[in-house]
């Protein structure tokens, strides 16, 4: 791994750049102090102001020697002058890559296909401000999907609420304005409008639903958990869903199997599951609940017999506000978050959850890590 991060953030490039400019900058300063040694130590530049002075300007000793130092002390603030434009351009040289590299972060946030660009020396930086741009944009592109399946949902649901709703006011005007409505016809509206009222209450529960995942944040406190009595008493409690369409839930596990996680939020994933297996079933007909234990991990898969889901929802059925076309207007519709609440918590575990569908049956498989 160590291996993987050097070859991966290699700046000897630009290590050797900043390493021969520095010796251009020790070879200038180291000439200029030379050159400072020979015309002062050594009175090689008296001398040599002394002749040309003598023989072009015709001025005394004295006045030669006073040039001399003037001389010298030019060629002193021209040397710090030098000095200080190479150490201000080595600075420059230096600073650039970061100017380049804060030019680039502006260019993550900006929503194009143009690729950044660095120098030569700076490819691993580049390479990771690609990845972190591609990165950005993908989760935007997610966020705007899911925002927008929120949305059609959202209409979905309204449009399904409009019509219990209409149901309900008829039903219930028809019993007011009709006095003498045979009891049996009274106790049969009374009943349309009740289930249809249970209808609008399940739908406008959905819409909580979706507003509580948008805003919490799961959180999961591990202990030893019983799962065959998890699995017993998940489908004693469904029972009644199941018995609603002649479906019957059989398990098939180890009376001493355990699992490690949080209870109730894999309670809650179990019953999902559940659900959404007797919401897609064939009428009279078993769901299979296998549970075993498999090398350091238990395995649970929830197994039932329905239309074939094709594969390009297979691997979409997980994201939060999916629902499939046929459930939309059905009775079995919900608000799509059941499955992605289920991976979530999942991945929480350090598990998986995967769907296999083929030839009618179709199949949740959940797998969880032990400690």
């Amino acid at each position: 791994m160590k291996a993987k991060d050097k070859r991966e953030f290699d700046y000897t490039r630009m290590q050797i750049k900043i390493f021969f400019f520095l010796i251009g900058v020790i070879a200038a300063s180291f000439l200029a102090f030379a050159l400072m040694y020979y015309f002062h130590w050594n009175r090689i530049g008296g001398r040599l102001i002394t002749h040309i002075a003598g023989y072009f300007l015709q001025i005394g000793f004295f006045a030669t020697q006073n040039l001399y130092q003037l001389f010298y002390i030019l060629l002193i603030l021209l040397i710090m002058a030098g000095l200080f434009l190479i150490i201000r351009a080595f600075l420059r040289y230096v600073t650039k890559p970061l100017s380049d590299v804060e030019q680039s972060l502006g260019m993550i946030l900006i929503d194009n296909a143009e690729e950044i660009s660095l120098p030569e020396e700076l490819t691993a930086i580049s390479q990771r401000l690609n990845a972190m741009k591609q990165t950005l944009e993908r989760r935007n592109l997610e966020a705007q999907t899911a925002e927008q399946r929120k949305n059609e949902l959202v209409m979905y649901l309204a449009h399904d609420i409009r019509t219990p709703l209409t149901s309900v006011i008829g039903y219930l005007s028809l019993l007011e304005e009709v006095e003498n409505m045979p009891p049996e016809q009274r106790e049969k509206y009374t009943h349309i409008a009740l289930e249809k009222a249970y209808r609008l209450e399940k739908m406008i529960n959905e819409f909580f639903e979706i507003t509580r995942y948008n805003l919490q944040q799961i959180q999961i406190e591990k202990t030893d958990i019983d799962l065959y009595y998890m699995l017993v008493q998940l489908t004693d409690e469904l029972l009644p869903i199941l018995s609603s369409h002649g479906n019957t839930a059989v398990l098939h596990a180890d009376e001493e199997l355990m699992a490690y996680g949080d209870a109730e939020k894999l309670g809650r994933v179990f019953t999902n599951v559940l659900k959404n297996a007797a919401a897609y079933s064939y009428p009279n007909t078993e769901i299979h609940i296998l549970a075993q234990k498999r090398d350091d991990a238990v395995t649970i898969t929830f197994q039932n017999r329905g239309d074939t889901i094709p594969p390009e929802k297979c691997a979409t059925i997980f994201e939060k506000f999916y629902r499939l076309d046929e459930a939309r207007t059905s009775d079995t519709g919900g608000a799509g978050l059941g499955l992605a609440i289920a991976k979530e918590i999942i991945i929480l575990h350090g598990g998986s959850i995967t769907v296999e569908s083929c030839a009618d049956i179709t199949s949740f498989i959940i797998t969880l890590p032990f400690k």
